[in-house]
Formats: C-alpha cells, structure tokens, sequence
C-alpha cells in the first residue's frame, strides 16, 4: 500500500485522465472557468465565490479542474436531491489504484469498512474512558497550555492542533502522547507536510504540473511515516494482547479481524487497518483544529456574543459543574453559535467528490453512469433561499422566536446521505467539549492596539484563517476550579 507512491500518482494522472476520454457528459450549461483560476501559484489564494458561480451557469454545471470536468451542485435544492433523495445512485467515489479508504473506497470495501467505523466509534464513546472523558481531559490540558500565556498575546493555532490529534491518539491508540514528546512532534510534522501535499496535489493536477521531486517526495515520506507509525502501533497492540478486551480502534479491529479469519470476502486486514487510522488522523485533526480556530477568532471579534455564551453557561450552571456533551440542550444559545461558527466559516472548498453508480436525471440534467460529482457544501451553508444573512456571523439562524435551538436541514458540514462523515460524532463532541472549557476558562480579546484581522482566509485542503494573535484572559473562579 505505501510502496511505490510516485508511480501510484503518475498511474493515478493517467488513469484518470484515460478514464476521462471515455466520459462524455450531457449537461447543457457551458463550463465555467477552470477552478485553477482560484488557485495561486503558491496554491493558498482567495475563496471561490461560489454564489456568483451558481448565479451565472446555474446550480448543476461542469466545472474544469484543469482538463478534469466534474459536475458541481451547488444550493440546497440541488445537493438535498443528489445526496439525500438519490443517495444510493451518487454513492461511490472516482477510482484511482490505491483507494482502500474509508473515505475514498468503493462497494464491499467501502460498506464493511464503514460500518464497522461507524459501529466502532459509538462504542468508544460509551463508559467512562470513551471519548467524551479524553477530550474533557485534553480540554483541561489545552486550558493549562492557555494559563501559561498569561494573558499576554499568541498564536493558538498550534496548541490546538496537537489536542485535537491527541484526542484522536487517544481514539486510536489508547492513550495520549506528552506535547513534548519527539515520536509524536514527529507525528505532527509528517500530519502538516501530508495536509499541504493535499492542496499542492489538487493544484497541480488542476494545471498539470504534477512534480514528484522536491518538496512532493518530502512529502510521500511523510505519509509513509504516518503509516509506518501506525502499523507500529498495531504491532504493539498485538504484543500486549488487549484484542480480547477492547479499549481503542485498534483493539476493536484485530477483535473484528480474528473473528472474520475465515471469511474469504472479509476486507478486515492489518493493511486497511493502517489506512483507517492514516484516514483519521488527516481527515480528522485539520478539520476540528481549524473549526476551533475559527471560533477563538470570531469569540474574540464579536465579544458581545462571547460574553452570551459564557452568561448562558454561568446561569446554567454555574462555576463548579463540568458540561458535558449531553448538556447542549440545556444551552440553546451556545448550541447555536458553535452551529453558526461551522456554517459561516465552513472549513472545506467543496465536499469530498462522489461518482454516479448509474445513469442519474437530476432536475432535467441527463447525469451518465460514471460522473464525477463535486457537492459545493459551501453553496449549502451560504444558500440565501435557506439563511437570512448567509454572509454574517448570525447565531439566530439556529434559534427560535423563544431563543431555543432549532435544527437546520440546510446545515449539512458534514455531509449526508450514504457517505456522510463517520467521525462526525466525534467532531461535535470535540467542538462542543474544547469550546465550553475555553470561553468559561478565559475571555478572549484581541491584543491592545489591534482593531480588526485579515479576513481573507488561507486556501489548502481546509479553508482557514491567516496567522493570528490574541489574549486568553483568565476568568478567575474557573482558573481557580
């Protein structure tokens, strides 16, 4: 699975693109322009304008990455239809020679995988060392990291980041590593050069200029060392024979693998088990790490919000009790700024592409068997026909007349229909859990002297803000708890 990366890519390039010459796509409207028009030479330029987009060639179109056309969907008229009422028929994704992913596998691979994750991390949840109390405790650990800035101005970004793959760590493995520890910084770097690879990859198939040298092979050793350090930790398990009582992923998998030894269709292999955790760590530290990031900025721009957040826990529950996950419901309004923090700052381009498995009519479209399939989330969480100020920061999208939380069928981050994300679980409790500790511990402030951020995001595979600085002020009766 990890040797031979270069020739994979370079056979990943040429499949697809001999896979393209046989695809011809009826869609009617004229493409728009290649999507390389968005992305800068250094690949980190400004967000697509996805509503102008829609506007001009409609909400199913061809786009061009390059000389790839994918049919994008954007609205959520369009997206519901496609995903949530045919989601069987836009179920798959685009093949290449190496998808043996959760993420990216197809038919039985895909469905035996996937269920077993998803049945997995329910598991792992439950009990008092599931996953809601390792991240209470990397929460506790992340708010320490924050006391010790003093109230003077930093750079949250990489204190989050290492939580949040700590959590999955923890997920994973076991356990949790020491922030100092040198196996794990080694973790973190190989997890950032693998993430930026991502977005270098996308930009150079989009302008054909796919190089393997330089920085790309820095960055395949990355991903093997992510796998090399994973199947590392499979060895360990099965020394320590903890298969017959599971406590993590792990665990749980080579249980799932000796009772299907027998089973000449099982997919549950130590291979694919490396592939899971490979999956988790990329797919699920960016995303968390740059939601949360995204929050502490808006708390500390909006701190008339930030000051209703932590009211609302203050008269709830005062100082002494901890807030559990299952306690949302008990704050509508702090449910509904972490909902508005996700929508407004959504941290993807687009959703993973998905592939017809038959022939499709979608709004009058003729979609042939085969398509790739690019769902503009984005277009989703912006739709003006679904929010009434798309383009603001507006926690009241989510709140009733009488401020109570209100569900939005609109509000799709995570995806849905047959391949919604099977971490999303873990992703609110993550969110939810990091976020209360922070703003009951601290008030977050802008540092003296400063009166607004560089709202224009980075673009990479996750869409997050610029460098920045500001103050955790501690709250002095929760510091003190």
């Amino acid at each position: 699975l990890i040797f031979g990366w270069k020739l994979l890519l370079l056979l990943l390039l040429l499949l697809f693109l001999l896979f393209l010459q046989k695809l011809q796509l009826t869609l009617q409207h004229i493409p728009p322009p290649s999507m390389a028009s968005y992305i800068s030479k250094n690949g980190t330029t400004h967000e697509p304008d996805n509503g102008s987009l829609a506007k001009q060639y409609g909400n199913i179109c061809t786009v061009w990455i390059g000389p790839i056309p994918a049919v994008i969907l954007s609205g959520y008229k369009a997206v519901k239809e496609a995903l949530i009422n045919h989601s069987d028929d836009f179920a798959d994704r685009p093949e290449t020679p190496f998808l043996k992913s959760i993420v990216l596998s197809n038919g039985h691979t895909w469905k035996q995988q996937r269920r077993f994750s998803v049945v997995t991390m329910r598991k792992l949840g439950l009990g008092k060392k599931g996953m809601e109390h390792q991240i209470e405790e990397e929460a506790i650990e992340l708010v320490e990291i924050f006391i010790s800035s003093a109230g003077q101005p930093f750079d949250p970004s990489l204190h989050i980041i290492n939580s949040v793959c700590n959590v999955i760590c923890a997920v994973s493995f076991g356990y949790r590593f020491s922030v100092e520890d040198k196996e794990f910084l080694r973790l973190m770097e190989a997890i950032r050069i693998s993430l930026q690879f991502g977005a270098s990859f996308f930009h150079g198939v989009s302008r054909l200029k796919l190089r393997l040298g330089g920085p790309h092979k820095t960055a395949l050793s990355s991903m093997e060392m992510v796998f090399s350090f994973a199947k590392d930790e499979i060895a360990k398990h099965k020394e320590d024979q903890t298969v017959h009582e599971p406590i993590d992923f792990i665990d749980f998998y080579l249980s799932q693998m000796e009772r299907n030894k027998d089973d000449p269709y099982s997919t549950y292999n130590e291979d694919n088990l490396a592939q899971c955790i490979f999956d988790l760590f990329i797919a699920g530290t960016e995303t968390t790490a740059t939601s949360l990031q995204w929050a502490l900025l808006l708390m500390a721009t909006h701190p008339d919000i930030q000051e209703k957040v932590y009211q609302e826990m203050e008269d709830v529950f005062g100082s002494s009790h901890s807030i559990r996950y299952q306690d949302r419901k008990k704050l509508p309004y702090t449910n509904a700024v972490i909902h508005e923090i996700q929508r407004s700052r959504y941290i993807l381009l687009f959703g993973v592409p998905r592939q017809t498995v038959k022939d499709v009519n979608l709004h009058g479209f003729h979609i042939p068997k085969g398509a790739v399939i690019a769902p503009d989330l984005r277009s989703v969480l912006l739709d003006p026909k679904e929010w009434a100020t798309p383009k603001k920061f507006n926690p009241n999208h989510f709140l009733d007349e009488d401020g109570q939380f209100v569900d939005r069928e609109a509000f799709l981050p995570f995806g849905a229909g047959a391949r919604v994300c099977p971490g999303e679980q873990l992703a609110k409790i993550e969110l939810f859990i990091f976020f209360t500790s922070l703003l009951r511990a601290f008030r977050f402030q802008l540092p003296k002297g400063v009166r607004g951020v560089h709202k224009k995001p980075i673009i990479g595979l996750t869409v997050r803000p610029r460098p920045y600085k500001l103050c955790a002020v501690p709250r002095c009766s929760h510091i003190n708890n």
